[in-house]
């Protein structure tokens, strides 16, 4: 920005003064230099040919400047490289509008990539169960656009799964899973998964089994249900070109039984997931954390055993908008590194389909705003950069500075000099 030119009172005698300085300088002829206050004027050019001078008194060479104290600039210290972001997805539908609302879902978080695609197969009638529904393809070929994709598919274990059938009825359907009478089922659904080119798929079988909402619940029989899921298991991984991983997954909490009496057993087991959701009402998230069978034992379990854990249900639930649920569900998630986590979007739990939600729609699209698996968004404030010491624009070599007064350097765009080299004809 140009400088505001001031106002600057002198009296005649004092301009005076300086015009005749000035001009006996100029008349006398030696070689000046105007010495630009701000570089921002060109030097005046030397004379061809040198003037005669009267005797000008020998100028006493200044003494040396000490040398400046400037204090160390200091190094900035790189941030450490970030850590891979656990692979995180929603659930936005089952069928093909989920896989179209994938893209959707990524540009509402600002380009965030989404590595994992969620998707349940119906439990109506066992077709369902064999993976004989027309969606599996339009999911299979999201999940083969990029290598890095996860497609994970809950697998019920049982048809009529949500037809509320009596546990007297589920006692003997757990029991003749456990003697084989269902396995073709599982091989059909293994083989339709092979050929799909999704060999690599994460299934989540049986899933809420501590519960008591689907028939292919745990509590009516457990030793049952953990010999029929490893069959299932050791049916699946005997089809050729499979690279399944099987996720143990109950809700959150006791519920109708501890779901640690559901375990099957490491052999058959990949992942330990737990779906969970902000319930019950009244509830803070501490208490989600700490209750039995709850988010600590979850991930103090899964460690005991070796496995990596999951999420693959989680969101809002009984205690309507949350801010804080979710701000702290994220927190809990990025500190444990979950192989995967899925947010269940639709109303009641959701963020982006669900408009009941708009606090903690914000919180969750604030905290995974452009994410990539690569790295996290860097939040660290950035340092500003030490400010320069302002330079003093230095005069020409072998000059010396004339001192005329402030008024009179304005107008001449700088200081004037004598150099002592005036006579030099080579230089």
């Amino acid at each position: 920005m140009a400088p505001q030119h001031r106002r600057v009172r002198a009296r005649a005698t004092a301009v005076g003064a300086a015009a005749v300085v000035v001009a006996a300088a100029l008349a006398a002829g030696p070689t000046t230099e105007p010495v630009p206050a701000d570089d921002s004027r060109p030097a005046a050019p030397a004379p061809d040919e040198p003037v005669a001078l009267p005797t000008v008194p020998e100028v006493p060479k200044a003494p040396a400047a000490p040398a400046a104290d400037v204090p160390p600039v200091p190094v900035p210290v790189l941030p450490a490289p970030l850590r891979d972001v656990p692979a995180f997805g929603a659930f936005l539908a089952s069928d093909a509008r989920g896989v179209d609302r994938m893209e959707q879902f990524s540009r509402w978080l600002g380009g965030a990539e989404l590595r994992v695609g969620h998707t349940y197969l119906p439990g109506h009638r066992w077709s369902d169960i064999e993976g004989d529904v027309g969606f599996l393809e339009a999911w299979a070929r999201w999940r083969n656009a990029e290598e890095d994709r996860m497609l994970v598919l809950n697998v019920p274990l049982q048809e009529r799964n949500e037809e509320g059938v009596p546990d007297h009825e589920v006692r003997q359907l757990l029991r003749r899973g456990a003697a084989g009478e269902f396995d073709h089922h599982f091989r059909a659904l293994a083989e339709r998964l092979v050929e799909l080119k999704v060999p690599d798929t994460v299934l989540v079988l049986g899933w809420e089994m501590n519960g008591v909402t689907y028939t292919h619940r745990c509590g009516p029989d457990p030793e049952s249900w953990k010999k029929y899921w490893n069959r299932i298991v050791r049916t699946m991984r005997a089809v050729p070109g499979q690279e399944f991983r099987f996720d143990f997954t109950p809700s959150r909490g006791r519920d109708a039984v501890p779901w640690t009496q559901c375990y099957p057993g490491d052999d058959t087991v990949d992942i330990v997931g737990m779906d969970s959701y902000d319930q019950p009402a009244g509830h803070s998230f501490d208490e989600q954390v700490e209750e039995p069978y709850g988010l600590r034992a979850h991930v103090d379990f899964a460690k005991a055993h070796g496995k990596p854990i999951s999420y693959p249900e989680w969101g809002l639930f009984r205690n309507g908008d949350n801010p804080e649920y979710m701000r702290r569900m994220l927190a809990w998630i990025d500190r444990h590194e979950p192989l995967y986590n899925t947010v269940t979007d639709y109303c009641p739990h959701g963020v982006w389909q669900c408009d009941d939600n708009p606090e903690s729609s914000r919180v969750y699209k604030s905290v995974l705003h452009g994410r990539t698996h690569e790295e996290e968004p860097d939040t660290t404030p950035e340092t500003p950069a030490p400010t320069p010491a302002p330079t003093v624009p230095l005069p020409p070599e072998n000059c010396s500075p004339l001192d005329l007064g402030r008024w009179v350097e304005y107008w001449l765009g700088g200081k004037l000099c004598f150099r002592f080299d005036w006579w030099s004809r080579t230089r």
